[in-house]
């Protein structure tokens, strides 16, 4: 099956959300300046951000303060956060715009979509998925996002030596996407040297997922693999 032939059913539930009065103007106003509208063509990231720089995709970036501290932090690097729920979105435009940033681009299309159609091979340096959405009832694993196909469309937009980085609040799910990626040894490489899991990182700010699975008594599972 090639990845064009790849027609996974959808990893994510569309929730409305309530979105707040400057949620909504920063949508209407700010869009322009920060967002990526989906046309199944390729497109040259050099182009939407500018320049030339270290790419970073966060997929299901949630209220958007994790990527907007990194932006911050690295203006050195571009980072594009893919974000299906508004109300998210218009957070991080807020943010981006208050933080005068110039290295962040959004997307609120399918993440699989944009990078299966717009993103080409090659052109992510690092790729984030942090605390996805768990499906933890046993018919619904179908729907989780980490799976065989998807990580093969994921490595042939990472550069190698990119890096992907995940995290999850649920055992189970983090134990099974270290089988599915430990299975793709021709692809990734398990950068744990006990070849399980990773510390958490420093730098990661905790996600709104992270501290209501802390409040829960939930541990954390992080997971680095680089690129082959």
């Amino acid at each position: 099956m090639t990845e064009h032939e790849y027609r996974p059913i959808r990893s994510f539930v569309m929730r409305a959300g309530r979105m707040t009065v400057g949620q909504t103007r920063a949508l209407e106003e700010l869009w322009p300046r920060y967002g990526m509208e989906f046309t199944p063509l390729p497109i040259s990231l050099d182009a939407v951000f500018g320049r030339t720089a270290p790419r970073t995709l966060e997929i299901g970036f949630g209220n958007g303060e994790h990527l907007a501290r990194l932006a911050a932090a690295h203006p050195e690097r571009d980072y594009f956060g893919i974000e299906v729920h508004r109300p998210g979105v218009g957070h991080l435009l807020m943010l981006a715009a208050a933080g005068s940033l110039t290295n962040v681009r959004v997307s609120t299309h399918d993440a699989v979509e944009v990078l299966r159609e717009q993103l080409v091979p090659g052109s992510l340096d690092e790729v984030l998925i942090l605390f996805p959405d768990p499906w933890h009832k046993k018919r619904h694993h179908k729907r989780r996002l980490i799976q065989a196909p998807f990580l093969e469309l994921l490595a042939s937009r990472l550069r190698p030596g990119g890096v992907l980085r995940l995290a999850t609040d649920w055992e189970e799910y983090a134990r099974q996407m270290l089988e599915v990626l430990s299975a793709a040894s021709a692809l990734f490489a398990n950068q744990s040297p006990g070849g399980d899991f990773m510390p958490r990182p420093e730098e990661r700010a905790p996600t709104r997922f992270e501290k209501r699975g802390a409040r829960l008594g939930h541990g954390v599972w992080d997971l680095e693999f680089r690129r082959l």
